[in-house]
């Protein structure tokens, strides 16, 4: 079955298709929610291509059991290895923690200064491991 994205599907402002420098490509990393409430944590140079591809069942075998309905969380990164290191971060996290994450950023006023997850993300991992003393 073939579900595409809803009619009302806007681009956000700190989405692909904003103004970005010409031969740069950035890279995101991003958080689908399935329809039985799972939530799939990803890479992509273009979250937006990548949540369609999800809905069309293309890619991540994660929605064959639940099929993808909606992007709710994205963050652009500053390169593929920063986006790698947040999307493990996030996905370290327990759900309740990648829960607030998403009440986080939908509460954001401006999804232009969205915080880095990597932040948010980390903050949460250095509290649950012990301190390590370096000399």
């Amino acid at each position: 079955m073939s579900v595409e994205p809803p009619a009302d599907f806007d681009t956000p402002a700190n989405s692909p298709d904003a103004a970005v420098s010409p031969g740069v490509r950035d890279w995101w990393v991003y958080m689908v929610r399935a329809e039985n409430g799972h939530l799939y944590t990803g890479i992509s140079i273009d979250p937006e291509r990548r949540f369609r591809e999800h809905l069309r069942g293309k890619g991540a075998r994660f929605f064959n059991r639940s099929p993808a309905s909606a992007l709710v969380w994205w963050e652009r990164c500053s390169g593929q290895g920063d986006a790698l290191r947040q999307e493990l971060s996030i996905k370290a996290l327990s759900k309740l923690a990648k829960e607030r994450l998403i009440s986080d950023f939908d509460n954001l006023p401006s999804l232009a200064v969205k915080p880095c997850a990597v932040e948010l993300a980390g903050a949460k991992l250095s509290a649950q491991q012990p301190e390590t003393k370096h000399e």
